[in-house]
This record gives C-alpha cells, structure tokens and sequence, in this order.
C-alpha cells in the first residue's frame, strides 16, 4: 500500500481544526459543568477555576492519527490516565498509594507489555516518558512547549539522517508532524493559562513523543531523545521547582541536577518508592559531585520525621 503523503495532510489538517475547535468546546462545557458543581474538575484555587482534563480531545485524535501498530499504546494509556484525572486523589485503605497512581502504574505496566513485540525494550523507555512529562505539566503551555520542541527536532533530525519509512509505507516522519499540528492546536487556551490538560493529556503526549523519538532510530535515538527531554523540561521548570524546593522541600540551594532529578524521579510514584526503600530516613548528601548530580533530591524522603536543617543546608 503506497502512502499518499498529499492526501494525508490536509487529513491531518482537519485533524488539527477539529483538535482547535473541540478544546474550545471541551473547555465551554467543562467550565459550566464544574461551575454547576457537577463534576469536580476545575482548580477553584487557580485563576478563578480551571478546567482540566482538556487534554481527552488531543488523546483521541492523536490515537486515531497516529500509524496503527502503535495508535493502541496511545488508547490504553490515555483510558488508564483518564481514570488517574477522575478518582486520582482517593485511597483505599489497603493501598499504600492513591488510585490515581495505581492506574497509572497499570496503564505503563501494558503499555510496556503491548509495544514489546513492536519495540523492543524501547518500549520500556516509551512508558517511561511518562514520568518527566507528568512533571513538565505543572505550569501553562510548559508541556505542550516541550512537545512542540522535540517534535521538531525529531522531525529535523529525521530529515537530516533519511529516515524514510515505517513499515514500508508509513513516512516516519508522519508521527512528529501530527503531533507539531496537534499540539499547537490545542495550545493557545493552554498558554494562556486557562485550562490543564491533565493527566489523560500529558501521559498519551508522553506515549506519542517516546515514539517519534523510537522512529527517529530505535533504542539509541530513544534513550538519547528522552534524556534531552528531561533536561528541557528542567529548563523550562527551573524557576517554579526552585521555588517548590525552596518552599516544600525545605532545599535552599538548588542546583541543576536537583531541577533534573525531580523530573525524573519526582512526583507521587517517585515519593512512593522513596518511602518504600527510606521509609522513615532522610540521607544527608554533602559530597560537591553527588550534590551536583542531583542525588539530594534523588534521596530526599517526604516520609522522614526529621526534615532537618542539615539536609536543607546541605
């Protein structure tokens, strides 16, 4: 079957009107039902209530754009984060950890199972994504600024080497071109602030982006393209988390390699296994080069009963 390129694009094309116009209806109908007290999605504390979970329109278009051996990553891990948004915060008793972690836990667990007859162990680093880019959505336009960016990287690096096809008709390049369109699309209301994407948006960006990067040249061009987005996302993040450090964590000092390692390894799920390995310790790292590297914030419990100042001083 030959890939008719032309055709194609004015189909992505309508794709990224229909993901312009859907946000905007999405936001309409959300914000009134919220304001109605019908559903619990809007963030009453910021800016006057903002809804979230927006990103539902980009999950189900970018899943039903993208090439069919991978669309359904897409699909299972955008349900799984679609059902984190709504019973995310609530506990069962017999779970160390909220619901909305266990879903997500699930959703990557399947992912990973799924694209491993496809990837390989870059399916592992597709489910991964996840992690930064969760991080990467805690501020406006800060996650879709970041897939924006690597998509066009991807996209010029693949021009550059020749990557060519997927499966001897697919353009590799035809992924990061839909989600460059489909992420400017629904960015405007995103950069101004007034809506989240929330976890069903950033997780099913974090799937589509670990397969550009697949795309450009396997497992090297994944691993390399993974840890390029972490650093970007710490560069975009670098004030908010300097400020969450200084405020939450009780890190008076940050440094890069603090900002890094909380994309890679903060968040819930990383807390979780810190007070899985630490339960109730804290580590004091003093060593320059251990400190540099990040390993304060790596080491850092939320569970220890001290929290002191040597740690904050350190």
């Amino acid at each position: 079957m030959v890939f008719e390129f032309s055709s194609v694009i004015v189909n992505v094309i309508l794709g990224m009107i229909i993901v312009f116009l859907g946000t905007i209806a999405l936001t309409i109908f959300f914000r009134i039902l919220g304001q109605n007290n019908l559903i619990g999605n809007l963030y009453s504390n910021v800016r006057g209530g903002i809804p979230r979970g927006i990103g539902l329109i980009p999950w189900i278009m970018i899943s039903l754009f993208f090439p069919s051996d991978f669309n359904n990553l897409i699909l299972v891990m955008g349900f799984f984060a679609l059902l984190d948004d709504i019973f995310g915060r609530y506990k069962l008793l017999f779970l160390p950890m909220e619901i909305g972690q266990l879903f997500r836990g699930i959703g990557m667990i399947v992912v990973i199972l799924l694209g491993y007859p496809i990837m390989g162990f870059s399916a592992i680093l597709v489910a991964l994504m996840i992690q930064p880019m969760n991080i990467s959505d805690m501020q406006p336009g800060s996650t879709t600024s970041v897939v924006i960016i690597m998509s066009i990287i991807s996209l010029a690096v693949m021009i550059l080497i020749g990557s060519s096809t997927y499966n001897n008709s697919i353009p590799a390049i035809y992924p990061a071109i839909v989600l460059i369109l489909f992420s400017i699309a629904y960015s405007p209301l995103d950069y101004m602030g007034k809506i989240m994407m929330g976890e069903v948006g950033n997780h099913s960006f974090a799937i589509a982006l670990g397969i550009v990067f697949y795309l450009i040249g396997g497992f090297l061009s994944n691993l390399i393209f993974f840890i390029l987005t972490a650093i970007l996302i710490s560069i975009i993040r670098r004030n908010t988390l300097n400020q969450f450090f200084k405020d939450h964590l009780g890190i008076k000092n940050p440094v890069f390699g603090d900002y890094l390692m909380d994309v890679l390894t903060g968040g819930g799920l990383g807390d979780l296994l810190r007070r899985v390995f630490l339960g109730k310790k804290q580590m004091n790292i003093k060593n320059p080069i251990l400190l540099n590297l990040g390993f304060r914030r790596l080491f850092y419990n939320p569970r220890s009963v001290k929290k002191s100042k040597k740690h904050s001083s350190s």
